[in-house]
This record gives C-alpha cells, structure tokens and sequence, in this order.
C-alpha cells in the first residue's frame, strides 16, 4: 500500500477527486469533448535563448518541453498521439517533461509509455513530478517512465553528453506538494543550467541558485479563458497566477518559459487555451 508523498494529500480530497471522475463516466465525456473540439488544437511555441559570449554551445541544442499531460478519465488519448507525432517531426535534442503525467491513479500514466519510449531524442528524457503524480503512487509512474527510457529528476541535476557538456538539466520536486531543495537540484550543476520544475512557484524557493533557462507547467493557461487569453479560473500559488503563460525576464535570473500544457485536468475542457509543446533553441 502506497502512501501519497503530497503534502496536501488527505482522505477528503481523494474522495472528492473519485466523484469527479465518476462522473466522467470512465471516459465518455472525454470523448465527446473532445469530438466536438473542446479539447483544443495543438500547437507549437517556439523560443530562442542566447547565452552569454563565454559560454555559448557548440552548436544550438534544441529543447522540447510537454508537462500537464493528465492522461485519465478528462483528457482524450488522441491529443497525446498527436503530441507524439508532432515531436517526430520537431527531432529535438532533449524532450523534457515538467510534470501532472495523470488524472487519477498513477496506471493512467501507462497510456504515455509507448509514445515516450518511441520518442528518442539523442540527448535523453528528462522530467519531474507535479502536484497530481505525488497524490498518487508516483514511484509507479517514475518506474513505468524508466522503462520508457524517462529519467525522473527529484531534486538533482544531470549533465549532458558531448558537445553538451558544460549543460546540466536541474530538477527540482514540486513547489507546493513535494519537497523542493534547491540546493541539492543545483549542487553538481555544470556551467550551462536548465532549470526544470512543475510550477513558476518554484522560483519562490531558489534562495540565490542561478539558471540560464526555466521551464514549468502547472498553469494550463487557466484552461478556460478569455479570447484574450487572460484566464476565467486562476491556477494556484501566487506565481502561478501572475505567470500564467509565455516567456517572462525574471529578475536576477535567466528567463522562465510557461507552458498551457497538454491534457485536461478536473473537466475534459480547454477553451481560448489551447494545448502546447514548446520548442526551445537554446545557444
């Protein structure tokens, strides 16, 4: 028997998440949503960061980043064949993944596997956990991930291989669920650091560390919104609100790119919101 890492988790709020989804009907609101285009389309964002003279890249490294999937009973498969498919295309260096894999228990996440251990990227998998893996078995997921080729990133960093050396991807656990430590995310860091966590609230905890480039989900872009943009439903944590969705200079820091995400979480429902893979040149 697992017990949840979250530190949010309780009895109350897992019986209420079991409601919602009944009353999905074990998928058939997904489908129709989804049939009728409330799903959104997919599309592709594309960003360029220019590092400093002294330590720009041998060659450009081209980064793909894809979190929020919620793969379960408010998301349509057909949207992550098609995040698959589209990431075939991109041929990215690197795919990260910055967390919320499902809606639900953690075997949702088995319907990921096969697209991410088709996905090879020469650079390697990398992701952490959101707020959603660690209310349910999250070592499940990480081990179902492990097989797909995925290294799941808890508070550490990883270097890459030649011509990428001096580049570390630095994970850190979710800011407002796990257990965040930026010190060790940032301890065995190379020169070149891509900061990866599930919400812009992680930045609240970096306490000095350093990073060229930032990327989080969490937001779904509100996932009901304006036509503007500008969310009906805010996400949670005070970041989270304010950086919602794009590209934003943070102070002292290198920028942090927000992603609206991929899948639905709660309702099986994106409006003015609409489903992203990011692609990230970084040189």
């Amino acid at each position: 028997m697992f017990i949840p890492r979250s530190k949010l988790y309780t009895r109350r709020k897992q019986l209420l998440q079991s409601c919602r989804h009944a009353l999905l009907l074990g998928g058939l609101v997904r489908h129709v949503s989804y049939r009728l285009g409330l799903h959104g389309r997919l599309g592709v964002s594309t960003h360029h960061v220019s590092l400093p003279p002294r330590q720009r890249l041998a060659r450009p490294l081209k980064i793909a980043f894809a979190s929020d999937l919620h793969a379960g009973p408010s998301t349509h498969p057909a949207i992550f064949e098609q995040l698959f498919a589209r990431l075939q295309q991109e041929q990215p260096d690197l795919l990260l993944l910055g967390g919320d894999y499902v809606a639900g228990p953690a075997h949702h996440a088995a319907q990921l596997c096969a697209g991410l251990a088709a996905c090879q990227p020469p650079l390697g998998k990398f992701g952490v956990f959101g707020n959603h893996d660690l209310a349910t078995d999250d070592g499940h997921i990480g081990a179902m991930f492990a097989a797909a080729g995925v290294q799941m990133l808890v508070n550490r960093a990883v270097g890459l291989a030649a011509p990428f050396q001096q580049v570390s991807v630095c994970g850190m656990d979710d800011p407002w669920t796990g257990e965040p430590n930026p010190r060790m995310t940032f301890a065995r860091a190379g020169a070149v650091r891509i900061f990866l966590v599930h919400a812009p609230d992680g930045l609240l905890t970096l306490s000095g560390q350093r990073y060229h480039i930032a990327f989080a989900g969490h937001t779904h872009g509100g996932q009901i919104a304006r036509r503007n943009g500008r969310p009906l439903v805010w996400p949670k944590g005070p970041l989270s609100r304010k950086l919602y969705h794009g590209r934003y200079a943070v102070a002292g820091n290198g920028d942090l790119i927000v992603t609206r995400g991929v899948g639905c979480s709660t309702i099986p429902v994106r409006l003015n919101a609409d489903p992203e893979l990011v692609i990230c040149t970084l040189q």
